[in-house]
């Protein structure tokens, strides 16, 4: 472990046994419990309610979280000599949940439900003055995906020199298009906007990057961590971004989708507008959009072959996508 990050450590009343790096952070071993040292990706003013909706779960019963912890001044965030910024949280040892295992899928499925059951902002005690962000309505979310979208075939349709990579957005970007205003027109025929507006009343908060990296199996159960982007929001984004997630690892399988769909169900029902937005998430060709935006936002010189396998895959998947929509939702654009 550096100084540097030796010195941040002496921040906080803890005895330190040791250390050891793991993929960007320092995993600690104190005589107070196992702790995660990491440099902090949220903002003085963000760490607060982070801790605020955190430390609430754990009241609640939900007790397998990363909250973080005060130093010695009473603040979440520490300063090394060199002005990097560390947040010292709880944590857990145990493993990643594992992908191929739908067993493990199924339980992370069931413990999202769980969370979701209990996270709501106006439910914590003590928060005056205190506000959590809220998420961007989903409707100017994909409009402003379908100005990039356009914005990038006219620079590829203007380029002299085009590649494989080009070429083949160039190919399917009228289909992909299409699709993607077909999604943003239901959107706005859809129950989305009700259901926006409900979980603002509510305050209903999302983890806002539910993935197998951030739940661990341990010997007392689950543990999620890494809420940095929690968030006032449609709960079931997390639901849609966690099946998305396995889905196209799983090449669309039904059986799964709908045994996932069912494991969430088992603990929180789903009702007709929260299944509809899934479906909508779902069907527009975000990875598309993406692809082309970083695309737009990179060194054009030079496209490396991985970024041509990775939109042939995107376009590949597509009809098998729809498909899983139509037999598993009764999706039909």
């Amino acid at each position: 472990m550096r100084e540097y990050e030796l010195e941040v450590l002496e921040q906080y009343e803890i005895e330190v046994k040791g250390t050891r790096k793991i993929r960007g952070a320092f995993f600690c071993e104190a005589k107070e419990g196992t702790m995660l040292l990491k440099e902090a990706d949220v903002s003085d003013r963000r760490a607060p309610l982070l801790y605020t909706v955190l430390h609430n779960l754990e009241e609640e019963g939900y007790f397998h979280v990363d909250t973080p912890i005060f130093n010695k001044e009473g603040n979440l965030i520490s300063e090394s000599r060199d002005g990097s910024r560390y947040m010292l949280k709880k944590w857990y040892s145990g493993r990643e949940c594992d992908v191929k295992r739908e067993y493990e899928i199924l339980q992370a499925c069931r413990n999202l439900a769980e969370l979701h059951s209990k996270m709501k902002w106006k439910a914590i005690k003590d928060t005056k003055g205190m506000h959590p962000p809220v998420g961007r309505h989903l409707r100017e979310e994909f409009l402003s995906h379908n100005r990039e979208l356009k914005k990038v075939r006219t620079f590829m349709r203007n380029r002299v020199s085009k590649g494989a990579f080009e070429f083949l957005l160039l190919e399917y970007f009228q289909q992909m298009y299409t699709l993607a205003e077909r999604v943003t027109k239901r959107l706005e025929e859809s129950e989305y906007d009700n259901l926006y507006q409900k979980s603002i009343e509510n305050q209903s908060l999302v983890h806002g990057d539910y993935n197998y990296h951030n739940i661990l199996f341990t010997q007392k159960g689950i543990a999620t961590t890494n809420f940095e982007h929690f968030r006032v929001d449609v709960q079931v984004q997390d639901l849609y971004y966690f099946l998305r997630k396995v889905m196209e690892k799983y090449q669309w399988q039904e059986n799964l989708g709908k045994a996932m769909l069912d494991a969430y169900q088992s603990v929180r029902p789903l009702d007709s507008g929260e299944l509809e937005y899934i479906a909508l998430c779902l069907a527009y060709p975000e990875k598309f959009w993406k692809t082309a935006n970083t695309y737009y936002h990179s060194n054009k010189s030079w496209i490396p072959e991985k970024n041509v396998k990775k939109l042939q895959m995107t376009i590949a998947q597509t009809e098998e996508r729809l498909r899983f929509l139509e037999n598993i939702f009764t999706f039909i654009l």
